[in-house]
């Protein structure tokens, strides 16, 4: 029978954890920016307290008030409307361009990252399509076409901005989706195939995918930019040792590292607490994935299950996408750390995907 239950405790205890880390985290790299000009510390600290305050509010509104359901009736809606929104940022004085990208909507207050909200819409979609066609997701027509439509769509559009992280968070989330809906693993080994053919285009169309391959083969032969990021996350993982050179003490931030409350905030942490507090971290990731995927696995409803699995490799894919690359395991990506680093559009979703997720735990049987 399925009853309704209070959210899990163990997966909310990960989750503040997590948060509580993210902040104190991103509070010791904001201090880097103390001698970077035209950076006010105080400033980018209390713009990331409210959106995380902002995001609280809607954890919890989520989590208690919403029933996972309401988004298997509206998904294909949500799917499409985050879909336009993400075109939206190629129209002239609507989008906003910056270092390369054009990734954002202007609000002339601030700005919105669309491709954030896409993930999510992503996920909802076929999690909602494969809980409809139930058995026939082995079919080729049926099953992984409307997959590889999906995914196309969403990567022409995404990988348009240049956003390649965030494409291949993108097919993280939407192949566990798809397995997890008893997908074949012989349309997986195309989907492999066809991706494999795609990133060798992409490394001929965009130079700075084919630099940051060359990064990650040989730091020496790559762009003074791609180069240079990696060895100096390379250098502040190494500085921290085995226990870190303490809080607040990291020294690459101040005037080496590119990005240290974004992309490469889990290099300041590394510095600051060394290969035990890194290993902590990631260990928590990798708790928070174990138990989101046991919860999903115990919903009673395909829906609810496929949902769960998708936002848990949405978050933890994400999460460990921007940690290998800068630990130079996999070539720089650009993605944000879940719940650590800057980015308001990208803080506020993870928020409102640990909710939603938060909410499939009371329903499990």
């Amino acid at each position: 029978m399925n009853r309704t239950k209070r959210v899990d405790v163990i997966l909310a205890t990960l989750t503040v954890l997590l948060v509580t880390i993210g902040f104190l985290v991103f509070a010791s790299a904001s201090m880097g920016l103390l001698s970077r000009g035209g950076a006010n510390y105080s400033l980018v600290l209390m713009k990331q307290g409210a959106i995380a305050l902002a995001g609280i509010v809607l954890l919890f509104f989520l989590a208690t008030k919403i029933h996972y359901k309401f988004f298997q009736h509206y998904a294909t809606g949500i799917f499409f409307l985050t879909l336009i929104l993400t075109i939206l940022v190629f129209i002239p004085h609507i989008g906003f361009s910056t270092k390369g990208g054009t990734r954002w909507i202007d609000l002339g207050f601030g700005t919105i990252q669309p491709s954030e909200f896409l993930k999510l819409g992503t996920v909802l979609f076929l999690a909602a399509y494969y809980a409809k066609i139930k058995t026939h997701v082995t079919s080729f027509t049926k099953g992984f076409l409307p997959f590889l439509i999906t995914v196309a769509v969403v990567g022409a559009i995404i990988l348009k901005q240049p956003d390649t992280g965030t494409f291949l968070v993108v097919v993280c989330g939407a192949t566990a989706v798809f397995l997890a809906a008893g997908g074949r693993w012989l349309h997986l080994a195309i989907f492999a195939l066809a991706g494999i053919i795609l990133a060798a285009g992409l490394a001929t169309v965009y130079p700075h995918v084919q630099d940051r391959i060359n990064t990650f083969l040989n730091s020496k032969q790559g762009t003074l930019d791609t180069s240079y990021h990696l060895r100096q996350s390379l250098i502040a993982i190494g500085s921290g040792q085995i226990i870190g050179r303490g809080f607040g003490q990291s020294v690459q931030k101040f005037k080496y590292l590119p990005e240290p409350i974004g992309d490469s905030i889990f290099s300041v942490f590394s510095e600051d607490f060394g290969f035990i507090g890194s290993s902590v971290l990631i260990l928590l990731f990798m708790f928070y994935s174990l138990r989101g995927l046991r919860i999903s696995d115990r919903v009673p409803d395909q829906f609810g299950r496929l949902l769960g699995i998708g936002i848990v490799i949405l978050i933890v894919s994400q999460s460990y996408i921007n940690i290998t690359a800068l630990t130079g395991i996999i070539p720089l990506t650009g993605v944000p750390l879940v719940f650590i680093s800057q980015g308001g559009t990208a803080l506020l979703m993870a928020f409102i995907e640990a909710g939603i997720l938060l909410q499939i735990s009371r329903h499990t049987q």
